[in-house]
């Protein structure tokens, strides 16, 4: 016992560091989880995931990523345009990707429990060259 507390601050230091290890593990199971751009497109073409940009429509008609929907964050939870199907991946995706972790908590609320953030929006999209459409 006399060691235990002659050395308090071993114990703290060890506890701190756990923690900060388990950090990652459990962020992720907490609805956090952001995907890169390569991870995105590995959802889409081996688990038919479905991009939705929760941009506003005229940074949407700028440009986004190609075959995303476009569900504006304001109209999240009314919006008729997402996938009836809740057990299918989304990966949400905005200009810079701070709506898109909002709108992940939103559809986590609405059912859809299979949702990601795409990390670094739609400017990490580009730096990876992925293709990118504009609306007329």
């Amino acid at each position: 016992m006399k060691f235990i507390i002659d050395n308090w601050f071993l114990f703290v230091a060890a506890l701190a560091s756990g923690g900060l290890l388990l950090w990652p593990a459990l962020s992720r199971n907490m609805g956090s989880a952001k995907v890169s751009a390569t991870e995105a497109v590995m959802l889409i073409n081996r688990e038919k995931a479905v991009l939705i940009d929760v941009s506003e429509p005229a940074e949407y008609a700028a440009g986004h990523a190609a075959g995303a929907k476009n569900v504006p964050l304001a109209g999240l939870e009314s919006s008729s345009d997402l996938p009836k199907n809740k057990a299918l991946p989304l990966v949400v995706l905005c200009p810079t990707g701070a709506r898109a972790s909002r709108a992940v908590t939103i559809l986590h609320k609405l059912g859809y429990a299979n949702c990601r953030a795409l990390a670094g929006g739609l400017a990490a999209w580009r730096d990876a060259n992925l293709p990118v459409e504009r609306s007329a």
